[in-house]
C-alpha cells in the first residue's frame, strides 16, 4: 500500500549499524515502513525492552528472515495505516502488538492478528509491557507445560519481566508459584506481587527449599530461563510426570541430565523460542489470549509490574539497567510526540 501523502516518509528509530555495547543505541533516521497484506502500521507510543533485544544488540541473536534490523519485540500505539485486507475498523484504534522486530521506532509494522486492543485504564506504557512476556509465558507454561488450577510451579528469575508475568498469570488461574530471585529485596518484591514463595538462590539451595515447600512432592512444572547446570537441579524439583520448559540459556546452552531419572519419573523436557514462529502461530496465540486472558486486562485484574520508563533516545540507559540486573518488572521506552 501507499502511505497517506500527509505522512512523513522517514522516522526516528534505534537501528545500530554494528553490534556492540549499549552505546551503539543512538537515534537515527530510517524510511517509514509500509504495511503489507494483513498488516498494520502502528504509530508507536511505547515499546517494551526485553533480554533478546540485548542479545541482538551484542550480535548474538540476529533477527529472523524478513524481520527488521531495528530491535524491539512489543509496542503499543495507534493504528496509522492498514495493509490490504485489514478490517478498516482498526484504523485509529489503540493497540498493543507482538513483533518479530522493529519496535524501537516511531512507527512499526505488525500483523493485524498479533494486535490486541488497549482497554481504558491501561496506559500505553503498560500495554507495551504486556505482549512479549504474556505470549511467552502463556505458550510455555500454560500450553507446553499445561499447568492448571491447583498446580505448584517453579519459575526462575522471579522479578524479571517473564517472572512477574508468570506470577500474575498463576495468581489469576489459581496456581501456586515458587520463584527464585537474587536478593532479599527482590524476594520481598516477588511476594508483594503475588508469588506464593520466593527463594534467594544466593543464600539458599532452591532444590532443598522446593522439596521442603512441597513436602517432598515436587512441582508440576519448571519454567527455566537459566539453562546450563540449572537443568539437572530443576529436574530434582519436579514431581512425577513433571514438565521442564526451557525458554533461555543464560548460564549455558548445554546440560548433563540423568536419563534414568527422566524415564523412571516420566518427566518431560521441552522448550521453545517465540520470535521465529510464523504470524499464523502467533495470531492463534493472540486469539487464545484475547479469549482467556484479555478480559482480566480489560477489567483491571492483570497489569504488568513496571520498573522504569526511558525516552527512546535513552535506549542505551534502558539496556544498561537491564544488564545491571537491578530492575524489578518491565522496562519500557516511550516516544515523544
Amino acid at each position: 500500500m501507499n502511505l497517506p501523502e500527509t505522512m512523513s516518509k522517514t522516522m526516528i528509530a534505534i537501528d545500530p549499524e554494528a553490534p556492540g555495547g549499549p552505546n551503539v543505541l543512538v537515534p537515527v533516521e530510517r524510511p517509514m515502513p509500509q504495511p503489507g497484506a494483513g498488516e498494520v502500521l502502528i504509530h508507536v507510543q511505547a515499546a517494551g525492552v526485553n533480554r533478546p533485544d540485548l542479545l541482538q544488540r551484542a550480535g548474538n541473536y540476529p533477527p529472523p528472515p524478513g524481520a527488521p534490523s531495528i530491535p524491539g519485540l512489543e509496542v503499543a500505539g495507534t493504528v496509522a495505516a492498514l495493509g490490504e485486507g485489514v478490517d478498516s475498523a482498526l484504523l485509529g484504534a489503540p493497540v498493543c502488538a507482538l513483533l518479530a522486530g522493529g519496535g524501537y521506532a516511531e512507527y512499526a509494522v505488525a500483523p493485524a492478528g498479533q494486535c490486541l486492543p488497549v482497554p481504558e485504564g491501561l496506559s500505553m506504557a503498560e500495554a507495551a509491557a504486556l505482549p512479549e512476556t504474556l505470549f511467552t509465558v502463556w505458550t510455555n507454561l500454560f500450553e507446553r507445560a499445561y499447568v492448571q488450577a491447583g498446580d505448584t510451579v517453579l519459575v526462575h528469575g522471579g522479578t524479571s519481566g517473564i517472572g512477574t508475568m508468570a506470577i500474575s498469570l498463576c495468581r489469576l488461574f489459581d496456581i501456586d508459584v515458587i520463584v527464585t530471585v537474587g536478593s532479599n529485596d527482590k524476594a520481598q518484591a516477588a511476594l508483594a506481587h503475588g508469588a506464593t514463595h520466593a527463594i534467594n538462590y544466593k543464600t539458599e539451595d532452591f532444590v532443598e527449599r522446593v522439596k521442603a515447600i512441597t513436602g517432598g512432592a515436587g512441582v508440576a512444572a519448571v519454567l527455566d530461563m537459566v539453562g546450563g547446570d540449572y537443568v539437572p537441579r530443576n529436574l530434582q524439583c519436579l514431581a512425577e510426570d513433571g514438565r521442564h520448559v526451557s525458554i533461555a540459556v543464560q548460564r549455558g546452552a548445554e546440560a548433563t541430565i540423568p536419563i534414568w531419572q527422566v524415564m523412571r519419573r516420566r518427566l518431560t523436557l521441552t522448550g521453545s523460542t517465540l520470535r521465529p514462529r510464523d504470524a499464523e502461530f502467533k495470531s492463534l496465540v493472540a486469539q487464545e489470549i484475547a479469549r482467556l486472558v484479555w478480559p482480566h486486562v480489560a477489567e483491571g485484574r492483570l497489569r504488568p509490574l513496571m520498573d522504569r520508563s526511558f525516552p527512546l533516545a535513552e535506549a542505551a540507559e534502558a539496556h544498561r539497567r537491564m544488564e545491571a540486573g537491578d530492575h524489578v518488572g518491565k522496562i519500557v521506552l516511550t516516544m515523544g510526540e
